[in-house]
């Protein structure tokens, strides 16, 4: 039987074959550089339609750290990473976007944090290059959520982040339908702490969420 992997790492694709030769060249050189071989990448193909799942399988033929998992239509973001995190084996869980404004290089960040001993990593956006309506938007969204919830979820964290095997477990084991992941990481507890980082705009193709 084959080790479990340190850390795995789930990235919900949809339409995003442009941006997956670059995401996997500094996927393969932040996760090489602090984990050497203990790791696995989890492509979560969410009803693509334009040539990213099988680009994916390609990928996964040569290169024995990717699996990819086919959902058999677009069931959304959320839905792709909880499907990454069930079949997920690592010690830690990385949830990343496939369009580069996740930068794989913070995943170094993160994992210097879990080997501390903290639970949860999260990525806080210190510069959105958005434009101001959109990040109105989001500021309002995290406000409204945070007054009518019981739990403060951290302004401008996504769902980019590291998981310690025990959070997952504890995430999997909530049965909610309609899952907003970052809120629930939140109310799940465990000893979190947040990471600046600038965030880009997306490499290429159009924002799907």
């Amino acid at each position: 039987a084959s080790m479990r992997p340190q850390v795995s790492v789930i990235i919900p694709v949809y339409n995003e074959r442009e941006n997956l030769d670059a995401l996997t060249a500094r996927l393969n050189a932040a996760l090489q550089e602090c984990l050497d071989e203990s790791f696995e990448v989890v492509f979560v193909d969410d009803g693509s339609r334009d040539g990213s799942s099988e680009m994916l399988d390609e990928l996964a033929a040569l290169n024995r750290h990717y699996r990819v998992i086919h959902l058999s239509r677009n069931f959304g973001h959320q839905a792709a990473l909880q499907a990454g995190i069930d079949a997920a084996s690592g010690n830690a869980v990385v949830l990343m976007d496939a369009d580069l404004q996740d930068p794989p290089e913070v995943l170094t960040e993160f994992i210097a944090k879990w080997q501390e001993g903290f639970d949860v990593v999260y990525a806080i956006r210190a510069n959105r290059h958005e434009p101001i309506w959109k990040r109105a938007g989001y500021k309002m969204f995290y406000r409204t959520m945070n007054f009518i919830a019981d739990i403060d979820t951290p302004l401008d964290a996504g769902d980019f982040c590291l998981m310690d095997r025990r959070v997952v477990d504890a995430l999997v084991g909530l049965r909610e339908r309609n899952r907003f992941l970052r809120g629930l990481r939140t109310w799940v507890g465990f000893k979190q702490i947040g990471i600046g980082f600038d965030r880009p705009l997306r490499n290429a193709g159009k924002p799907k969420y």
